[in-house]
C-alpha cells in the first residue's frame, strides 16, 4: 500500500501533486489513470469541459490523500507522453471508477471523446 499528502502541481514536474482529474505525480514519477478520461484543464474546448476538469482534479486530489491506495499494471506500461499508466485502487476498488461514478470522468475506451 502507498500513500502520501498530495497538492496541486502548479507547473512543471512536481512531487506528490494532481495535475488534473486523471493525472498526477508521486514520488517524483508522472502516472495517467489508465482506466478513465476526465475533462482538459490545460486548454479546455469549452468553458463547460474547463470547469468539469476543475471539480475533476479537486476530487481526485481528495481522493488520493484519502489514505493508503494502490498502483496497478494494465495492458500498456506507458503512454505516448512517457507517463506510467496505472489503475489506481483503494480497498479493491478503482478510485477511476469512483469518478466515473460521480460524473466527473468516462472510462477508458482507447481514445479521447469530447467534452463540449
Amino acid at each position: 500500500m502507498l500513500s502520501a499528502s498530495f497538492g496541486f502541481c502548479h507547473s512543471g514536474g512536481g512531487t506528490n501533486c494532481v495535475v488534473d482529474g486523471d493525472t498526477f505525480w508521486f514520488r517524483g514519477d508522472k502516472y495517467r489513470i489508465a482506466d478513465i478520461d476526465t475533462p482538459e484543464t490545460h486548454g479546455p474546448r469549452c468553458s463547460q469541459e474547463g470547469l468539469l476538469g476543475a471539480r475533476a482534479t479537486t476530487r481526485l486530489q481528495e481522493l488520493m490523500n484519502a489514505g493508503a491506495f494502490t498502483l496497478e499494471s494494465g495492458t500498456r506500461n506507458t503512454d505516448r507522453y512517457g507517463r506510467s499508466l496505472r489503475v489506481v485502487t483503494r480497498g479493491g476498488e478503482s478510485i477511476g471508477g469512483m469518478l466515473v461514478n460521480e460524473g466527473l470522468a468516462r472510462p477508458w475506451e482507447g481514445a479521447r471523446q469530447p467534452w463540449c
